[in-house]
């Protein structure tokens, strides 16, 4: 039979600190950046440039504004969770 892998929080219940590779590349935080890019736009784009007959269209609304917001929120939550819960590689088998 062969024996489970062990993983970095197998051995002696500490993690292994993350790799700058594994951090960098990590889906989160790309989708963290991202949304914050496009939020900030947004807000912008909300707060400065809106015109009265983009509100008209939307029914007073300032979707821009308020998409933005939302999108900074999320981007937000993306970033801590990355923060919070980092990668950690699998250890290599020996």
């Amino acid at each position: 039979m062969t024996e489970p892998k062990e993983t970095a929080v197998d051995q002696g219940g500490t993690e292994a600190p993350p790799s700058a590779a594994s951090q960098l590349f990590d889906l989160r935080s790309i989708i963290a950046l991202l949304f914050g890019i496009y939020g900030i736009v947004l807000t912008i784009q909300g707060l400065f440039f809106e015109s009265e007959a983009q509100l008209q269209k939307a029914g007073g609304i300032d979707i821009n504004l308020w998409s933005g917001i939302i999108m900074i929120i999320v981007a937000a939550l993306f970033a801590l969770w990355a923060r919070l819960r980092p990668l950690v590689p699998p250890s290599e088998s020996r």
